[in-house]
């Protein structure tokens, strides 16, 4: 009996603490709305790009701070939901930067794009002109003078006025090899577009990056190169420094730092390096997020995007649950008509497990672990109350085998137990493996609701034999619950409740 009374601790400990955590399940696109992308490769891919692309962009979606988003493969596309976001286009815009990173050495400022309507603007295949003298963004033009600590001074270089009627790269064709014109993000630089040159290294040359704040309160961005990247980053740093070397991904500049402006040589960046600048705290989280996830091994062309409502959502989670809480109360009735007392068995036990399962997913919903809690998770925890109940009815049935042998109830509970253990066990194990399997080799909502009936199948063998076995031993044993009339035990098992004749 004590395994009754921990079970029953734990049930509603778990549950007292889960509601006052305010923790809930997770829900899914399905059920809390949200955004749904399938980006298509631009090119045929091998299978290992294609899963360290899926693993890049789960990182760049954990990495903006929501949860339950999903990243995985369907057929050769990738599939991203992200539920419960409210701003989908910001999200869609962040996750839809799918071309590699690249460091790029500037050439010179541009001013913005004159416009198709100017009689001077050239079409976007017009080779790009070079800088001239007075613009390039050389050491000798940019006359960076370190001063004292990190400060350093330079010289106000102007844009290069010819380079307005020129439109920018577009994204399709910001090629590695290429010199391109790019625009700036806000707070990337002192211009609003730079003609950048070949790209000699990209953003598989960094291991991590983080935004953080100095002991002054300024942003800045810290990176680690990988074992490979440091010494090509030294490379690429010593061939300009004092130049300024642009980040860019996806036909947008990020960054545009100046190497050691604050050194009078250049020194090895030893695998380290830091970005400053002018840089906001949102500013420096989106440069940091680039730097470490940026980096993909093909590009990606966004085939659809959908936005589900958050109502529409509510609505199939209320239908779902509606659903589900209609076949409880039946099956609850049928039991209780059928089984009298050991109805409450049902009733007592399906709740118990209600309780631990609501802490379980909930808590589950806070790691990356299970998949969310959609409408299919909704119906794999639907199909398991059937399983759960068709414990109770083998056990009973034993009982019911046992006292028609001539047994009392009292002396049937544990003997029924035995035998119907072996056949819960069986069946709940084929449920189990079936879970498992489709687990692994579905993928999608067929893959949630593997993993929550699974889930369900596991709580039910360790509710039958912790919670259902204590529970009818106890009320077997007594006889005012076996011999309680119409409702007793003894009457839902159809038999007498008297002692054995010796």
């Amino acid at each position: 009996m004590i395994s009754l009374a921990i079970v029953i601790v734990i049930a509603v400990g778990s549950l007292a603490g889960t509601l006052a955590a305010r923790w809930s399940p997770r829900l899914g696109l399905d059920l809390a709305g949200g955004l749904s992308v399938v980006y298509k490769p631009a090119h045929k891919v091998s299978q290992s790009d294609l899963n360290q692309t899926v693993s890049i962009l789960t990182n760049r979606v954990n990495g903006l701070g929501v949860s339950g988003a999903t990243v995985g493969t369907q057929g050769g596309d990738i599939l991203v939901q992200v539920p419960g976001v409210k701003n989908g286009h910001q999200i869609l815009k962040t996750i839809g930067e799918t071309a590699q990173l690249y460091f790029r050495p500037a050439l010179c400022g541009a001013p913005a794009f004159s416009g198709k309507s100017s009689k001077a603007a050239k079409p976007s295949t017009a080779p790009l002109p070079s800088c001239t003298p007075s613009s390039q963004l050389t050491a000798a033009n940019l006359g960076v003078r370190p001063t004292s600590g990190t400060t350093f001074h330079e010289n106000t270089v102007p844009v290069d006025q010819a380079l307005a009627a020129y439109p920018s790269t577009s994204p399709t064709k910001d090629a590695k090899g290429k010199t391109v014109l790019l625009p700036a993000i806000n707070g990337a630089g002192q211009y609003s577009r730079y003609l950048l040159g070949p790209s000699p290294l990209t953003g598989h040359a960094v291991a991590s990056a983080l935004a953080q704040q100095t002991q002054l309160g300024r942003w800045v961005v810290n990176y680690t190169l990988t074992s490979k990247g440091s010494p090509a980053w030294d490379a690429l740093a010593k061939a300009n420094f004092h130049q300024i070397v642009a980040i860019e991904l996806d036909g947008q500049v990020y960054s545009a730092p100046i190497i050691q402006p604050s050194q009078s040589t250049f020194s090895s960046f030893g695998g380290k390096g830091e970005i400053s600048g002018h840089l906001t705290q949102a500013e420096a989280k989106q440069l940091a997020l680039a730097m470490q996830f940026g980096s993909l091994p093909v590009r990606l062309i966004r085939e659809t995007s959908q936005t589900v409502s958050p109502t529409l959502g509510h609505s199939a989670l209320l239908a779902g649950l509606g659903a589900g809480l209609a076949g409880l109360l039946l099956v609850l009735l049928y039991t209780i008509v059928y089984y009298r007392l050991l109805g409450i068995v049902v009733f007592s036990g399906l709740a118990v497990t209600g309780m631990l399962l609501w802490a379980i997913i909930s808590a589950l919903g806070h790691t990356a672990i299970a998949p969310s809690f959609d409408l299919a998770g909704v119906t794999g925890v639907i199909v398991s109350i059937g399983i759960t109940v068709d414990s109770y009815i083998v056990y009973f049935e034993r009982l019911k085998d046992e006292t028609r042998a001539g047994r009392t109830v009292r002396t049937s509970v544990d003997r029924g137990f035995h035998s119907a253990w072996r056949t819960v066990l069986a069946a709940d194990t084929v449920s189990l493996g079936a879970a498992v399997v489709l687990f692994f080799v579905a993928v999608g909502a067929v893959k949630g609701f593997a993993f929550f009936l699974g889930l369900s199948t596991l709580m039910d063998i360790f509710m039958t034999y912790f919670f259902t076995r204590p529970l009818v031993v106890l009320l077997g044993r007594n006889d005012r619950m076996t011999g309680m009339g119409r409702m007793g035990i003894s009457s839902g098992l159809a038999v007498r409740s008297e002692p054995e004749a010796a």
